[in-house]
């Protein structure tokens, strides 16, 4: 009785696909968004703990959360540069793995590139527009007269 085997996926078998892009240039990209995504993973860890120990822990917990808990903490230079890095880290991070994912799936350079294409618009428009609430956030906008925190000068 004879068995046939099949070969592993990346064995170099006649019926195994062959990777067909090349190492076209060496530069050390690659080697850079390897270690990018190791260091801001534990400078991830760091922001997202702390955040979640301030919002959730500190003072009142989940109930204080609400309009003027944020505005409150975007007052302070260090709160908004604490978001701001969090912002940034975390698309930074996910863009580069979503790119790697991209890289390894999309078999067409055209797909490739459009997928790609779409996540680096995607990612630029959602940090810009992610910096810009932080940076613009107006806790105490002129004209309103009601539900106003209570660090704002009353009218």
């Amino acid at each position: 009785m004879s068995t046939n085997s099949i070969a592993s996926p990346r064995s170099n078998s006649a019926q195994s696909p062959k990777y067909k892009r090349n190492k076209a240039s060496h530069s050390s990209f690659e080697m850079f968004a390897w270690l990018f995504m190791r260091l801001s993973g534990v400078v991830l860890i760091v922001l997202i703990f702390g955040h979640l120990f301030v919002n959730l822990m500190v003072g009142d917990g989940i109930h204080a959360i609400d309009f003027g808990f944020v505005a409150g903490k975007w007052s302070s230079p260090f709160w908004q540069v604490w978001d701001l890095a969090m912002l940034w880290l975390a698309m930074l991070h996910g863009t580069n793995g979503v790119r790697t994912i991209i890289n390894d799936y999309a078999e067409r350079d055209g797909t490739r590139m459009t997928l790609k294409t779409i996540l680096y618009v995607a990612t630029a428009v959602i940090i810009v527009l992610g910096t810009l609430v932080i940076f613009t956030f107006d806790p105490c906008p002129p004209g309103a007269v009601i539900d106003l925190p209570s660090f704002c000068p009353v009218p």
